[in-house]
C-alpha cells in the first residue's frame, strides 16, 4: 500500500507540474504583449480592506514589475475615511457617488489617504520584495485640481440645481514626468489621490477620476479599476464581460448605471477617448484579480475600449 500512495502522491505533483506548466505557456504570449507597457491600478474596495486579499495584490503587483510590465497604483480609502470621520464626530454624505468634502473633511481624507493607507500600500509591497515609493498628487506637482459641480434634478418640481460639494475636485493636468522618475528608477508609483488647485488649496479626488487621469497622462496599456462588484451589469442584472461606449451611455441615460459606478464608466470613457486603449471594470473579490485579467483569456468584470481590444 505504501508503495502505491507514493506513486499516487508523485503522479498528482506531476499533474500540478504539468497544470503549472501549460499555464505559463498560455500566459505567455499575453506576458509579451504588455512587456516594457504601463498599467494603471486603482486599488480599493474589497480587495484593500481584505488582508488575505491585499498580499495577493501586493504580490502580483511584484511580478508584474519583475516580468516587466510598469504598474502604477493609485488607491482609494472611502471606507478608511468614513470610519476616522465617525470617530471625530464629522458629518459626511454623498452626492452621485463622490462625498462631500468640506474644509475639515478635507484634512481628513489627506490625513488619511496620504499617510496610513499610502505608507500601508508600500509596505505591503516591500514586504513581499517589491520596491514602491509612496506619494500624493501633490508630490511635484503630480496633479493640479480644479473644484467640480453636480447637477441634480428635483424629482418632484424637476427644476435642477447645482451643488457645491465643497474640497471635491477632478484633475486639470497632470504631470507624467514625476511618475516616469519613480518608474524609471525601477520604482512602483503608489499615489493618493490628492489634488491642489491654482491658489494652492487642497482637492480631493475620486480615486477612479485621478487613476483615468493619470493612465491617459501616461498612454497607459490598460486602465484596471479594482472594484466590489463583478462587472457592469444591464437591466436584467447579468455582468456584461465587454461593453461599447454607446451602450455604456445608453444604460447611464437609462438610469442602469447609477451611484459610485457613474464615476467609474465615466473614467474609462474618459481615458480610451484619451488613447489607453482599453479600461477594465475589475472585481477585485477574485484572487489574483489582475493576473487573471491581463495573462489569461478570462477576465473578472467589464471591460470597455475600442473595437477589436480583447479582455486579456
Amino acid at each position: 500500500m505504501g508503495e502505491q500512495d507514493n506513486s499516487k502522491s508523485a503522479d498528482a505533483r506531476r499533474a500540478a507540474w504539468l497544470e503549472t506548466a501549460h499555464t505559463l505557456t498560455e500566459a505567455l504570449p499575453n506576458i509579451l504583449r504588455y512587456d516594457d507597457q504601463t498599467v494603471v491600478i486603482k486599488f480599493g474596495g474589497h480587495a484593500m480592506g481584505d488582508p488575505d486579499l491585499a498580499r495577493q495584490f501586493a504580490r502580483d503587483v511584484v511580478l508584474l514589475k519583475q516580468i516587466g510590465v510598469h504598474p502604477v497604483i493609485v488607491h482609494g480609502g472611502g471606507p478608511q475615511i468614513g470610519a476616522m470621520l465617525d470617530r471625530l464626530k464629522i458629518q459626511s454624505e454623498f452626492v452621485q457617488g463622490l462625498r462631500v468634502t468640506d474644509r475639515a473633511t478635507v484634512d481628513v481624507v489627506e490625513m488619511v489617504l496620504a499617510g496610513h493607507i499610502n505608507k500601508g500600500i508600500v509596505a505591503s509591497i516591500t514586504g513581499v520584495g517589491g520596491r514602491a515609493v509612496g506619494i500624493s498628487g501633490k508630490d511635484g506637482g503630480l496633479i493640479t485640481a480644479r473644484k467640480i459641480h453636480r447637477t441634480v434634478r428635483d424629482p418632484e418640481s424637476q427644476i435642477e440645481k447645482v451643488l457645491d460639494l465643497g474640497f471635491v475636485g477632478e484633475p486639470s493636468k497632470v504631470k507624467p514626468a514625476v511618475i516616469e522618475a519613480i518608474t524609471g528608477g525601477d520604482l512602483i508609483p503608489v499615489i493618493a489621490p490628492i489634488g491642489m488647485g491654482e491658489e494652492g488649496e487642497t482637492y480631493n479626488i475620486n480615486a477612479d477620476t485621478a487613476a483615468g487621469a493619470i493612465a491617459a497622462a501616461l498612454g497607459a496599456k490598460r486602465l484596471l479599476l479594482l472594484t466590489d462588484v463583478a462587472g457592469v451589469m444591464d437591466e436584467a442584472g447579468t455582468v456584461l464581460p465587454e461593453l461599447s461606449a454607446e451602450k455604456a451611455q445608453a444604460l447611464q441615460d437609462a438610469g442602469t448605471i447609477k451611484g459610485g459606478m457613474i464615476p467609474k464608466v465615466e473614467t474609462c470613457l474618459s481615458a480610451i477617448s484619451q488613447g489607453v486603449e482599453a479600461a477594465v471594470i475589475l472585481d477585485g473579490r477574485v484572487p489574483h484579480a489582475v493576473l487573471l485579467e491581463l495573462f489569461t483569456e478570462h477576465g473578472a468584470g467589464t471591460l470597455i475600449g475600442s473595437l477589436g481590444a480583447s479582455s486579456a
